[in-house]
């Protein structure tokens, strides 16, 4: 039986590989819709995807634990690369609930509203972009996370 991960080197670990997984399964649901694809196969993608999001969810709130628990890692390069993608995922996460609250109501709201959830999905978009250069650079700094 492995030992349970607790120390903040590997919550960022854990944090990078739901992160990368996260981007990766939204990546391919767009190449989806970007496709004629069956109905299906789109909703059950859809699930996966929504999965990544309640992980990452879950892996930030770990990381956040844990590094309240630590006196920090100054010397260390993976833990300012740890906190940049600590921070992109909790801006992705933020902006994707804001889009899903703005999504629900927008049968109440009338068609005006629609350039503001374009600009929340734009939002969303960018913060999965900035997701996506954290899980890089942490990367480039721990190949080893992976």
């Amino acid at each position: 039986m492995q030992s349970r991960p607790n120390g903040l080197a590997e919550q960022a670990d854990m944090l990078y590989r739901a992160a990368a997984e996260c981007g990766r399964q939204h990546r391919r649901y767009a190449r989806l819709g970007d496709r004629t694809t069956a109905d299906a196969e789109q909703r059950e993608a859809f699930k996966v995807v929504c999965l990544c999001d309640e992980v990452l969810a879950d892996k930030v709130a770990a990381y956040e634990k844990a590094a309240a628990a630590a006196n920090g890692h100054l010397d260390a390069g993976w833990w300012h690369k740890g906190n940049m993608l600590w921070h992109a995922s909790r801006e992705y996460l933020r902006h994707h609930d804001r889009c899903d609250a703005v999504s629900r109501r927008i049968g109440e709201r009338g068609p005006e509203k629609l350039g503001q959830m374009a600009m929340e999905f734009d939002l969303e978009a960018s913060a999965l972009l900035a997701l996506k250069i954290a899980v890089d650079a942490y990367r480039a700094e721990r190949p080893e996370a992976e």
